[in-house]
């Protein structure tokens, strides 16, 4: 029999299914744990079952930000499903699945509940927003065999460095939560133009995330009391000074600064926007930096020229999901950037 809701077909399933959640759902929201499940279910009528109780968890009433764990029992009522929209999301599956070529990254450590690999910058963490296909796309293709690969957290496409991917949920859900909660410490390098001073070191400034005319996402900094702002907060240490032959022939003499930077929150382009807004922004950088410093070093010969964003994540530490153990991960600045600095005059600070 077919149905139709706001003129879709949809299909009807009439009996109550019990679903047993296996180990690599454990420690999901209930929420996020149906939308799996329940593929063409609107979000809208998931999260109407979970408030009706017509969902069950192990026989009771639960909340949509519950969380499941291996053996639980999860009930679901009677769902149209519509058909229509079942297809189309399996379409769009397959065509990012067909898209992606399978690919292999640096391995920076590997257990059987998360792997840590060195991303290349010029490649997105996700396909998405023009993008058909990211890291987690390719690896998933490179690694068939694999029953879960998920991001644990996210970079920029044009940051290179060290990204975290969870190979079981329970690790997934234990990860982004020390992000979450701040136990993680991510430490970054980055050059600026100019003379950073040394003694400024802590960078305190609320950010506001906001849409251009095209849609294009951008981030300022804003005063302290206005409502729209997220608190940000970024330590800086100086590493050393570059002087470089373009920054000289732009007429800037202070040359610049490589950076060690941590990351205390985990805004949209923080450390983008608060070194920019100091009048330091990162070499390199299209959204928020000097666009004619960029232009001469992407024409520049010797010194190499620089063609990317000189931004890197550097090292990351955090508590193993399962262990505990504090795990410090380092990725070596990658050799366009190493180059760039090596063969520039330096000094030190």
């Amino acid at each position: 029999m077919k149905h139709i809701i706001g003129g879709n077909p949809a299909q009807l399933v009439p009996e109550v299914k019990t679903v047993l959640v296996e180990e690599d759902s454990s420690g999901q929201r209930l929420d996020n744990f149906l939308l799996r499940q329940l593929k063409g279910v609107p979000k809208t009528h998931v999260y109407r079952i979970i408030r009706s109780g017509e969902v069950r968890l192990n026989k009771g009433r639960a909340s949509a930000d519950s969380r499941v764990s291996t053996g639980d029992l999860v009930r679901l009522p009677p769902l149209r499903t519509s058909q229509r929209q079942a297809e189309k999301s399996q379409r769009m599956a397959e065509n990012v699945a067909q898209a992606a070529p399978a690919r292999d990254f640096p391995i920076l450590f590997e257990d059987d509940h998360l792997l840590a690999i060195d991303k290349p910058a010029g490649v997105a963490v996700h396909g998405g927003s023009g993008v058909s296909f990211g890291v987690v796309e390719q690896l998933r293709m490179a690694r068939p065999q694999a029953k879960f690969l998920e991001l644990v957290h996210r970079l920029d496409r044009d940051t290179s460095g060290v990204l975290l991917v969870a190979k079981k949920r329970s690790a997934l859900t234990n990860l982004q939560d020390q992000f979450r909660q701040r136990q993680t410490g991510k430490t970054y390098l980055a050059l600026v133009a100019g003379c950073w001073p040394a003694n400024k070191k802590v960078l305190d400034k609320p950010l506001y995330k906001y849409l251009l005319e095209n849609q294009e996402r951008r981030v300022k900094v804003v005063a302290r009391d206005d409502p729209n702002g997220r608190p940000a907060l970024t330590l800086v240490k100086v590493l050393r000074r570059v002087a470089h032959p373009a920054a000289m022939q732009m007429g800037a003499s202070a040359g610049f600064t490589l950076l060690e930077v941590t990351l205390k929150t985990g805004r949209t382009h923080q450390i983008r926007v608060h070194l920019a807004s100091e009048g330091c922004p990162i070499v390199g950088d299209d959204k928020y930096g000097d666009f004619e410093l960029n232009k001469a070093l992407l024409r520049a010969t010797h010194p190499p020229a620089l063609k990317r964003m000189f931004l890197h994540a550097w090292r990351l530490q955090f508590n193993h999901p399962v262990s505990g153990e504090r795990l410090t991960l380092m990725a070596p600045l990658p050799s366009d950037l190493e180059n760039f600095v090596t063969y520039a005059q330096t000094s030190t600070p």
